[in-house]
């Protein structure tokens, strides 16, 4: 009669974990868990990958691996089309569908479907930025938006637009640049009749309803609605201006203002009135112009009943109610 031992069977019962790491304070329940355990300790990858030079501590990584060679996706949603590499993965989908998400910031009320997104959000109180930009000091919360930035340096712009000759540094931009030309606004704000293109914009846009303004400067008293509206000002305190015309010694605080310059040089108007002939560097000098056409006039003075396409012009015509005089000529001798 053959020996059968129960040792490992009642050990995972009982909950009892005899073989401790002595490099660690982790224990298991059995020899084999302890010495797979070890290969973290030890660097020790025994199981290699045959189409590259990957190797893996555990079999079943190995395993997981392969699919990337293959293109095998044996894990399914029932719910949808969509297949997946790795069981966890279809996990975390599947709350896709069932708004489940077990993962709870300990700070503030949000919750996320996965734990990588919730370590990545609870850099939002902390404050930390673990990736650095080797070309200059800039450091970043999300490794994708150093990545981003890293385009800066570079130059490279992989996604290309088939309508028109724009071109981006990531995907998603691509995506959102080309309901541009399909005209398509999905998000509808419940205050107002506007529309947008994606979920950001309108969740932006909502703050002129509500006031809310979450971004606040840590120089001053100042807050602002908008995050890129905060750093723009940062620039005020740090005098910081990153992006640098290669035509001319003048610096912007923000690569539109750069790109915008650069028409200066290049001598490109893109911005073209349907009404007459007329070509433009700026889209807000286009907007000016239409009023022309329009008659509209947006900027009234608090004075007198005078109203006028543009703000300098308001602001210009204001100087007779306050006499103002803004040039200053000294006596000649």
């Amino acid at each position: 009669m053959a020996f059968v031992n129960l040792e490992i069977p009642l050990l995972v019962h009982t909950r009892v974990k005899p073989y401790k790491c002595i490099q660690c304070d982790k224990a298991f329940a059995n020899r084999s868990n302890l010495a797979k355990h070890k290969r973290i300790h030890t660097g020790e990858k025994p199981y290699q990958c045959i189409q590259c030079d990957k190797a893996f501590s555990q079999k079943y990584n190995l395993k997981t691996h392969m699919r990337n060679h293959t293109g095998e996706k044996p894990y399914n949603c029932q719910q949808c089309d969509q297949a997946f590499k790795q069981n966890i993965t279809l996990i975390q989908h599947m709350w896709i569908h069932t708004g489940e998400k077990p993962y709870q910031c300990s700070q503030c009320d949000k919750a996320f479907t996965d734990k990588s997104s919730l370590k990545t959000h609870i850099r939002i109180h902390t404050g930390e930025k673990p990736y650095h930009c080797k070309q200059c000091n800039q450091a970043f919360k999300h490794n994708t938006t150093l990545i981003q930035h890293m385009s800066i340096h570079t130059g490279e712009k992989p996604y290309q637009c088939s309508q028109c000759d724009k071109a981006f540094t990531q995907k998603p931009k691509l995506t959102l640049h080309m309901k541009i030309h399909t005209g398509e606004k999905p998000y509808q704000c419940s205050q107002c009749d506007k529309a947008f293109t994606n979920k950001s914009i309108l969740k932006t846009h909502i703050r002129i309803h509500t006031g809310e303004k979450p971004y606040h400067c840590k120089q001053c008293n100042q807050a602002f609605k908008h995050n890129i509206t905060l750093i723009q000002h940062m620039s005020i305190h740090t005098g910081e201006k990153p992006y640098q015309c290669s035509q001319c010694d003048k610096a912007f605080t923000q690569k539109p203002n750069l790109t915008s310059h650069m028409r200066i040089h290049t001598g490109e108007k893109p911005y073209h009135c349907k009404q007459c002939d007329q070509a433009f560097t700026q889209n807000i000098t286009l907007i000016q112009h239409m009023r022309t056409h329009t008659g509209e006039k947006p900027y009234h003075c608090k004075e007198c009943d005078k109203a006028f396409t543009r703000n300098s012009d308001l602001k210009r015509h204001t100087r007779i109610h306050t006499w103002e005089k803004p040039y200053q000529w000294s006596k000649c001798d």
